[in-house]
């Protein structure tokens, strides 16, 4: 703080290492990748691994509160408002399959009903949005930043798993956040494709199948019928489909249109864009035979409600 009659000091801009890493490491809460002294080999070694001295992370046991917070009572009453979506992600044989729906609600007010879930983070990386909208984008898009920023420096991308552990790093360095995604994608080189989920309570989890969001237990109830790991491409995209669909049939907080991308060896695909929730359900109101126990044409997408 300045006095009345103080003078401000402005001697940092004279120092020879203003604007560097070095500088601004031991002044910001984290400073992760330009911190870092060692490339890829070491950010993705295992769970444990930790950034250079620099890096002042709060510890595990304290997160870091953010600013102007109201008291707990306040705090409680404004957490507790319904969040809705639906979002999943499964590999498959010929790699993961990511299916979101695209409705942005609180409560009983929708607010959208083209809202972008998968945030494509570079060319191999794909992450996806369930909880507090604001949260998710902006901590996805700091990764994405990040990814570019490690690129530049050691010329090398960051793997599936190290981008994660990043994106776990900043959600549990702060409390009252509101986040539930997936981090998918493909190494570079190995070709490899992997999957993990990512949340707000500090959970950070390698799978096969995740779906994540209110309209989730409805998407699992489809994905545990048909699922199988030698699904092939159609057969897996169909499946993501009607998941989604079956989640928005059933949950108000999911709705809108379908997206789909496929995540391969060599980077990911957007399958579908925009398909239309409506305009299937419509579809699936003239399909009489799915009111009943079986179904004629079982390869519809229609039959994601009958689940023949």
């Amino acid at each position: 703080m300045f006095t009345q009659n103080s003078t401000p000091d402005f001697s940092f801009l004279d120092d020879p290492d203003f604007g560097t890493p070095d500088f601004f490491g031991s002044r910001l809460p984290y400073f992760p990748l330009a911190a870092m002294s060692t490339p890829s080999s070491a950010v993705e070694s295992d769970i444990s691994r930790e950034f250079s001295s620099t890096c002042e992370l709060p510890e595990r046991g304290g997160p870091m509160a953010l600013p102007n917070q109201p008291e707990s009572s306040e705090k409680s009453k404004l957490a507790k408002y319904a969040k809705g979506t639906t979002t999943l992600a499964f590999k498959f044989k010929e790699g993961i399959i990511v299916a979101v729906d695209a409705r942005a609600s609180m409560g009983s007010f929708i607010s959208s009903n083209k809202v972008r879930k998968v945030i494509e983070i570079n060319e191999y990386l794909l992450g996806t949005m369930a909880g507090g909208a604001a949260d998710c984008f902006f901590w996805e898009r700091q990764i994405t930043k990040e990814c570019r920023l490690y690129e530049l420096m050691y010329n090398e991308k960051l793997t599936v798993r190290a981008a994660s552990k990043l994106l776990w790093r900043f959600v549990t360095s702060y409390e009252g956040l509101s986040m539930g995604t997936m981090v998918a994608g493909s190494d570079v080189g190995t070709g490899e494709t992997d999957l993990y989920f990512v949340d707000d309570a500090g959970m950070r989890i390698q799978g096969d199948l995740f779906s994540v969001g209110s309209g989730s237990p409805y998407a699992y109830g489809v994905l545990d019928t048909g699922y199988r790991y030698d699904l092939s491409l159609d057969e897996a995209v169909d499946l993501g489909i009607k998941a989604i669909i079956n989640a928005t049939y059933k949950d108000s907080g999911s709705g809108g249109v379908v997206r789909v991308y496929h995540v391969h060896k060599a980077g990911w695909k957007k399958i579908h864009d925009a398909l239309d929730v409506s305009k299937i359900c419509h579809e699936l109101y003239d399909h009489k035979e799915c009111r009943g126990l079986t179904c004629i044409d079982r390869d519809s997408i229609a039959c994601a409600f009958c689940l023949c």
